[in-house]
């Protein structure tokens, strides 16, 4: 068990006043509990390792801190040799990338120092231009800063502070090889790594302790917790019924906004499409979408103008959506502790919100890795669903006539001989013999071809004759 925090107010540390002002600014007076236990220690200069429930303002819990101690660089010269890297901020996602550059240019700006963030999907030339003019905190998704790396758009030879956001998944095998790459860059020696996230497992762990020294861990929950703001519930459906309960408990519960999280990207778009049939303001966020799609359906989201977000697990991390009721595991995730970041996108900063589940027949060996992750046994629902409206059979197609409907019998379908395939080509031969032509076909009128004769010009005389062949009348 945890102890349980006072509130601490965030002018009780040793802040600077820019600092303060920002953090008010935002509308921030006491600290959740990750950022009273971690902030002071990393104002100490220890590396920390730090795990917190999502929506408790991690963020901040390493941002704040890594200004105030980089303060002491701080100039209002022009020259970008006066504002080198000072500080690599490392997120697995573009969206959580540029979630985490807005909390730290607003924390940062009442100071001189510059805030950039880079990552894939969009073009490098603005983001070059904005490294080359100098930046003190730079975020980064790891391909597009080894891109930059690779360009000598950046150096790194003067970081002093490292920080890997969702350090669970930057250090899953996907990404561990360009991790090792980036680290090659940056100095050995008299550099503060920070590692940041809402899961910890014990391999990670251990593989987290081999790029810290003597690191700190901070806990303010038990690991892979679930935020006690959010209600679970889990729903026993078939795979016919996913979409119509989803809609069915949306309309129950009056909910006006939620995320709907899939398990593929195709998944996605062909839900969205589903969705928008029904009636419903639908956007997909998924790999494919190019990132200016992805920003524009983000923000269309968060302005209210989208009811649903039809989301891969790209949206699992780091979204930070002020009010959202509700989310919606479409599909059980693949991964248990993608369950826990999935359902953080609700309930956060002290709000309440609801994660419902839906559970297929197979889905209990992921149903099961869920509840050894959370500790916590789970309960299936069933949902009566309303019956649909019979179908009805196939009728003969009716056409007005006269003023009346007439019925019409389907014209009746050409019947000729297979012809054998080509060796060659894999295309029939013409058939030697037709079927009798059916009624209809005999109907229409086949207008003839025109003749050769026809064809020529009418030629009368013999000089026009001599002019084709390419000569004249003889004297």
């Amino acid at each position: 068990m945890q102890e349980e925090l006072a509130p601490v107010r965030f002018d009780t540390l040793p802040l600077d006043p820019k600092l303060l002002r920002a953090v008010a600014d935002q509308g921030y007076a006491s600290m959740t509990p990750i950022q009273a236990k971690a902030i002071p220690v990393v104002l100490s200069g220890q590396d920390v390792m730090g795990a917190a429930q999502t929506g408790t303002g991690k963020t901040a819990a390493f941002s704040i801190p890594l200004l105030q101690k980089m303060l002491r660089h701080e100039n209002p010269s022009m020259s970008p040799a006066r504002h080198p890297v000072r500080a690599v901020v490392l997120a697995p996602t573009r969206e959580l990338a540029d979630q985490v550059a807005q909390n730290v240019k607003a924390y940062a700006k009442h100071t001189k120092l510059r805030v950039a963030v880079v990552f894939g999907g969009v073009d490098m030339k603005p983001q070059t231009a904005e490294l080359k003019a100098g930046v003190e905190v730079l975020i980064a998704t790891p391909g597009r800063l080894l891109d930059h790396i690779e360009a000598k758009n950046c150096v790194l030879n003067q970081v002093e502070y490292v920080v890997l956001d969702e350090a669970d998944r930057m250090l899953d095998i996907g990404f561990l090889p360009d991790l090792q790459r980036i680290l090659s860059h940056l100095p050995q020696t008299n550099r503060q790594t920070l590692l940041f996230s809402a899961t910890f497992s014990p391999e990670i762990k251990r593989l987290a302790g081999s790029y810290l020294h003597d690191p700190v861990l901070v806990e303010v929950a038990r690991p892979n917790a679930t935020a006690s703001t959010v209600e679970q519930r889990f729903f026993s459906v078939s795979d016919d019924d996913k979409r119509r309960t989803i809609l069915k408990l949306l309309r129950d519960r009056d909910i006006k906004q939620s995320i709907v999280f899939v398990n593929s990207k195709l998944g996605a778009a062909r839900l969205a499409r589903s969705f928008e049939r029904d009636g419903l303001r639908t956007a997909a966020l998924h790999g494919d979408k190019s990132q200016d799609e992805r920003l524009k359906s983000l923000a269309a989201f968060k302005a209210g103008e989208v009811d649903l977000l039809v989301a891969t697990d790209v949206a699992a991390r780091g979204l930070d959506i002020a009010d959202l009721p509700a989310v919606f595991n479409f599909d059980v995730p693949f991964n248990a502790e993608d369950y826990v970041h999935r359902i953080g996108r609700t309930g956060r900063a002290g709000a309440s919100g609801i994660a419902m589940t839906l559970v297929t027949r197979e889905d209990s060996r992921l149903i099961a890795d869920i509840e050894k992750l959370i500790k916590k046994k789970i309960d299936l629902e069933a949902v009566e669903l309303d019956d649909e409206r019979p179908r009805r059979a196939p009728q003969p197609r009716e056409e007005w006539a006269g003023g009346e409907r007439a019925e019409v019998a389907p014209a009746p379908r050409r019947s000729e001989p297979r012809a054998p395939k080509d060796p060659f080509f894999d295309r029939p031969y013409e058939a030697s013999e037709r079927a009798e032509p059916a009624a209809w076909e005999r109907a229409v009128p086949v207008k003839p071809a025109p003749s050769a004769a026809r064809a020529l010009p009418n030629i009368r005389s013999k000089r026009k004759v001599a002019a084709l062949l390419g000569g004249g009348p003889k004297a």
